[in-house]
């Protein structure tokens, strides 16, 4: 069984970093947490969770395809913050459902690096499941 914590961080891909930022941080109060110009990625801290923006032009949002519209999805993925993180018991649980799961990877999150790893669901949506953090930096 995997128990789901909250939603710790979700990823939408823009074109207008500024209009965004604008936004995120001025209208509803967002503030930065973590920018990573060489992979483009822009990390904003929402509470307790984490708003990360990929720009289309940049190494992850080229990876995602068509930019945000109507015919492109904006949102790369999303992110469920588990505990406990057990690896060989999630890959079990899923594999009953015939649900292929990726490899695991320390990944950053609103708490910090962590394991998670990710899975598909039925439409094609990318959801990542996180464990608790290892350290608080990458």
């Amino acid at each position: 069984m995997i128990h789901i914590r909250d939603i710790d961080h979700l990823v939408l891909r823009i074109s207008d970093l500024d209009a965004m930022l604008h936004f995120y941080c001025s209208a509803l109060g967002c503030t930065m947490e973590r920018c990573k110009d060489d992979i483009g990625l822009v990390q904003l801290r929402a509470g307790r969770s984490l708003i990360d923006l990929v720009p289309i032009d940049g190494q992850l949002g080229r990876e995602g395809g068509m930019a945000p519209g109507k015919e492109g999805r904006n949102m790369a993925h999303f992110c469920l913050r588990i505990d406990p993180f057990e690896e060989s018991a999630i890959r079990a649980h899923l594999e009953e459902f015939d649900i292929e799961v990726g490899s695991v990877e320390q990944r950053y999150g609103a708490e910090g690096v962590g394991p998670s790893l990710y899975l598909t669901d039925p439409e094609g949506n990318v959801v990542e499941l996180k464990g608790p953090p290892t350290n608080s930096a990458e």
